[in-house]
Order: structure tokens, then sequence, then C-alpha cells
């Protein structure tokens, strides 16, 4: 009877061996697929070292925008009106903003300024909402979004909100503005070159 007993008395010890492994191995997995994911948004060496863009600024009217596809990311680029430009103070003075003098290195330094862009009219920006890289919506126009809306990007996934700027709104599960690349214009400013990413942004 003792013999039968132990035959079936459950092996505890190799029972919470295998529970640690099997978590242990799901743990590693998340990872892997969480590296993988980030991972799929940065380019390689060599996609860096010959992916700068051309992007004809011509066709974009006041007040309209085009979207091209960059380093397997999409970059935004508006011509900014300068009723569009106001409200970037206007949300500044309401202190609607979560880093409203883009304090968080986001930008390269030549973009630290209220508009986040070397010329006050263009806004050139990775389209990309730092809080889980969904891609915003441009919604320009006025109480679009919410009655107080003065214009900017919202992300319908988590609902994230953004100015003219790009800079993330209070109350938005976004933690930082959007991240603006390095980029050069043309000496006639009729063309930009999108060149890299700015080392230190981060897009989720």
């Amino acid at each position: 009877m003792t013999v039968q007993g132990q035959k079936e008395k459950p092996d505890m010890a190799r029972r919470r061996f295998l529970t640690r492994a099997t978590t242990v191995v799901g743990a590693a997995v998340a990872g892997t697929l969480a590296v993988a994911m980030v991972d799929s948004l940065e380019p390689t060496a060599a996609e860096e070292a010959g992916a700068s863009t051309v992007v004809n600024l011509t066709p974009i009217e006041p007040g309209m925008q085009l979207t091209v596809p960059w380093q397997k990311k999409p970059v935004i680029i508006v011509n900014r009106v300068p009723d569009m430009l106001t409200t970037l103070k206007m949300v500044e003075a309401k202190g609607l903003l979560k880093d409203p003098n883009s304090n968080v290195p986001q930008q390269p330094p030549y973009c630290k300024n209220q508009y986040r862009s070397r010329k006050p009219e263009w806004l050139v920006m990775v389209r990309i909402c730092t809080h889980l890289c969904c891609i915003p919506h441009y919604r320009p126009k006025k109480a679009s979004v919410t009655p107080w809306w003065l214009g900017g990007f919202h992300c319908p996934c988590h609902g994230s909100m953004y100015d003219l700027s790009g800079r993330v709104i209070k109350g938005s599960p976004a933690p930082h503005n959007m991240a603006v690349p390095e980029y050069t214009f043309a000496a006639d400013g009729k063309s930009v070159t999108i060149t890299k990413m700015y080392p230190k942004a981060h897009l989720c």
C-alpha cells in the first residue's frame, strides 16, 4: 500500500519546475515579440545610409498636407497658413500642452521652437503616435474633434491629441510630442530632403 500510495502522489517538485519553465518561456516569447515590433520601426544601418528622401513641396497648397513613406514610416508635411500658426500660440496660452517648449528631445535642436520646424509654415514630422505607434488623423478644422479643438492631429485608436506642430495635448495617453526627423530645405525652398531620425527621439 505504501508503494502504491507513493506512485499515486503527484510529483510536486516536477510540477513546480514545469510551471517555472513555462512562465520563463512565455516571458521570453513575449519579450521577443515586443522587441520585434519595436525593431521593425528602426532602420538597419544599410537602410539608413541610403534612405534620404527628397520631396517636392510645390504641389502642397497652403493648408494642405502630404504624407510620404520614409524608412518604413509615414512622414507628414504640412503647409501651414498664418491662421494655423496662430493656433500654436493659443494652445500654449490655454495651458493645453504637456510639453509646450519641446523640452523632451523629440526633434533636432533647430526645431526646438514653437513651430517645431526650420520654417514656420512647413511642418515635417513622423506621423506616428507616441503612445502605441498608431497613425493619427490630420484634423486642421476647428471644433472637428471637440468643441475646443483648434486643429491638429487626433489618434482615434486611443484618443491622443496633438496640436498643429505635433505637441501632445494634456489628457492624452501619448507621453511625448511626435518625433521630427532631421531634414534640410533646398536653396530655392521648393523641396525638402529628409535625412535621418534624430538619435534622441523616440516613436513609441
